[in-house]
């Protein structure tokens, strides 16, 4: 396991990039699938990193408590390397109700993680509905809980969510998310 801190090239106010991946259900999934939603947290995860496994009970929470936000997670790490992150382990885990996300999406080929920028599992990006698609608010850490074994005291993306939603300025400082790094395939 490598250590690393999200640093992606994406700003506030940046579009974000498109993609259209097969989601753990069977379904297929584009960013325009979203339309309907006033925010997308679009998060880089997995389902073998301790970082990642430690946050998903909060993102469920976020996916079920607020109508207007889709948690999308993407697992763009290489299965081959990595089985528990097979597009079939992650459908065992959706069919089983460990993982209850908008949708979650394999991203098989990479291109969809290289786009984004992301770097770790999970690694979160917050956008707001603009008139012709999202654009980017929040790219921060979850909660503040920076190791799998401690327990979080302030819920920084809820508190972004409940602002984006209410229409309000985030009151939260951006703190880089940190995980495993992602599992790149050897080109």
């Amino acid at each position: 396991m490598v250590l690393m801190q999200s640093d992606s090239e994406l700003s506030r106010g940046d579009e974000a990039p498109f993609f259209s991946l097969p989601g753990a259900d069977g379904e297929t999934y584009a960013l325009d699938t979203f339309a309907d939603y006033e925010a997308l947290l679009v998060v880089f995860t997995c389902n073998h990193c301790p970082y990642a496994e430690a946050k998903r009970e909060e993102l469920n929470h976020l996916a079920e408590s607020y109508d207007g936000l889709a948690v999308v997670g993407i697992n763009p790490n290489d299965a081959e390397e990595y089985p528990d992150d097979s597009y079939e382990a992650m459908r065992e885990r959706v069919e089983e109700g460990e993982i209850r996300f908008t949708a979650y999406l394999r991203d098989e080929s990479q291109d969809v993680a290289r786009e984004y920028g992301a770097v770790c599992t999970p690694d979160p990006f917050l956008f707001e509905r603009a008139d012709d698609g999202f654009e980017l608010v929040f790219h921060s850490r979850i909660d503040d809980a920076m190791s799998p074994d401690e327990e979080p005291t302030d819920y920084e993306m809820r508190t972004a969510v409940e602002a984006v939603l209410a229409d309000e300025e985030i009151p939260t400082e951006e703190t880089p998310s940190q995980g495993c790094s992602i599992k790149w395939r050897e080109e």
